[in-house]
């Protein structure tokens, strides 16, 4: 998006010119299609490497407050040159308009773009389904006209630009090898100059666009570049707030690191002796996952008992619960399908790296703000190098498990996917128990005997039919959970 980008901020081309001792660079370098579709491929290159072969300019989006000593505070639009990336944080040098540095450190890698890409348009938000971007949309802060570009979830859709307008609407960008319009009498060489345009003309019959979409803030991936390898912290660095749920094998608590960080704090209970192997179990399972739909771990304490594990904080909190409030109450059938398949992507991470859940439901599904869904509760989770592990463990959830967990203590990723079943079962219901007034003993005998339960009112064929191949009794024949995913996403009523 080099073309573009040096008509929309001409400061970019004194700082490359400066960084890499060349008075003429610049130049009208045509735009790559390939790389406008995949921005954040662009957006990974390493560090220095650009169209010309100078230093890659990063610009910060967000602000940012150094939690730690090697970080660095930046304010929105500060410029970087990336020297060196270490996993989800980036050694940068801090530079003026001009070039000169002034000064260096670690920085969160996702508060960045580079200045080329199409990622540092503050329009533009990156690959997103229909109803993030509707939920972004509608936020009080964004008035009618507000927009943003987005790319498609959808494989074959490509761009979309979605507009405030009392209600959101969805706009294909159609696109040639060298192309961009929305109405076939206004063709544009960029996404920035489409959007320019419609800024100050009309739209679609209607007002020109207004401002860009109100982005959320991201979060570092860790809480500080220092707990990157240390994930041992003394207790003192947390205080408790109020406690949102209680489990078999932990209760969690809202709460803030050095009274400054939201976190929730997981306080493992001490009256079983298989609490030290659960713990450290479910440690070493989230050290090695990161996935954007997967609850994040941030560190633990373990200097004295009770210990502690400490996770991202989801606002809205678990899903069972958020679907049978109000908000959750009034969500649409299709925003309910967004979420099922957020899950199943997670899962299918999973499954990818060979681990299995063995507790897959909504109590352990938490959603933050734009209904980001993210699995979390590994307490019976398992890494696996075979397809099966088998464990004599009794303590299983009966109604969301599948036949042959039961009865033989058999789990793998198809178990999962059995219980994935019971999930959308509960995500279509909004919340609604699975096999009402039947015990698990009764619930399991029936299963067992080739019962399935029935599709439940104003549950879309579909979904049903999805519910039933993951209830196959042939574990062989339920589908993996890239396949549910694909489905999901494809049967989607909506087209963008």
């Amino acid at each position: 998006m080099g073309a573009s980008c040096r008509k929309t901020c001409p400061c970019v081309e004194t700082l490359r010119a400066r960084l890499s001792g060349d008075k003429n660079a610049g130049g009208g370098a045509e735009e790559d299609q390939e790389d406008q579709q995949r921005g954040e491929e662009r957006e990974a290159a390493p560090a220095g490497d650009t169209d010309l072969g100078c230093p890659a300019i990063y610009k910060a989006v967000f602000s940012y407050r150094s939690r730690d000593e090697r970080e660095m505070s930046f304010r929105e639009g500060d410029l970087f040159e990336v020297t060196s990336r270490e996993g989800d944080w980036w050694a940068v040098r801090k530079v003026d308009p001009d070039g000169r540095a002034l000064g260096s450190g670690y920085v969160p890698g996702n508060f960045l773009k580079w200045e080329e890409s199409v990622d540092a348009q503050p329009w533009y938000f990156g690959n997103m389904s229909r109803f993030e971007a509707q939920s972004h949309l509608m936020c009080p802060q964004n008035k009618n006209g507000a927009f943003l570009v987005r790319l498609s979830q959808k494989g074959h859709v490509g761009y979309v630009l979605s507009v405030k307008q009392s209600r959101v609407k969805h706009f294909k960008v159609f696109q040639s090898d060298t192309d961009f319009w929305v109405e076939k009498e206004h063709v544009f060489c960029s996404l920035a100059d489409l959007v320019n345009f419609y800024q100050s003309n009309q739209f679609s019959t209607r007002e020109p666009l207004g401002q860009p979409c109100k982005r959320m803030e991201p979060h570092p991936a860790d809480l500080s570049k220092a707990t990157v390898d240390e994930w041992e912290l003394p207790k003192e660095e947390f205080t408790l707030q109020e406690q949102l749920g209680s489990g078999y094998f932990a209760d969690v608590y809202r709460g803030l690191w050095k009274n400054q960080i939201n976190v929730a704090v997981k306080i493992i209970k001490t009256d079983s002796e298989l609490n030290h192997q659960d713990f450290h179990r479910e440690v070493q399972i989230l050290k090695g996952i990161r996935h954007r739909h997967l609850i994040s771990l941030f560190a633990i304490c373990t200097a004295s008992p009770p210990y502690y594990i400490i996770t991202e904080l989801m606002q809205k909190g678990n899903l069972l619960s958020f679907l049978r409030g109000s908000e959750g109450a009034g969500l649409e059938v299709g925003s309910l399908i967004d979420m099922a398949s957020q899950v199943a992507n997670g899962m299918s991470f999973l499954e990818e790296n060979k681990s299995i859940h063995r507790d897959l439901a909504a109590r352990n599904v938490l959603v933050g703000e734009n209904y980001i869904c993210k699995i979390a509760d590994f307490g019976l989770a398992r890494i696996i190098k075979e397809p099966f592990y088998i464990t004599q463990d009794r303590k299983i959830p009966y109604k969301w498990s599948a036949p042959e967990a039961i009865s033989h203590g058999r789990f793998s990723n198809k178990s999962d996917v059995w219980s994935f079943g019971v999930l959308l079962y509960e995500i279509i219901t909004h919340g609604g128990a699975p096999y009402p007034a039947l015990s698990n003993q009764e619930a399991y005998q029936k299963v067992a005997s080739g019962y399935r339960m029935p599709c439940p009112s104003s549950c879309p064929n579909f979904i049903y039919s999805l519910m039933l191949s993951c209830w196959h009794a042939e574990d062989a024949h339920r589908p993996d959970f890239k396949e549910l995913y694909d489905q999901l996403c494809t049967i989607n009523s909506y087209d963008i």
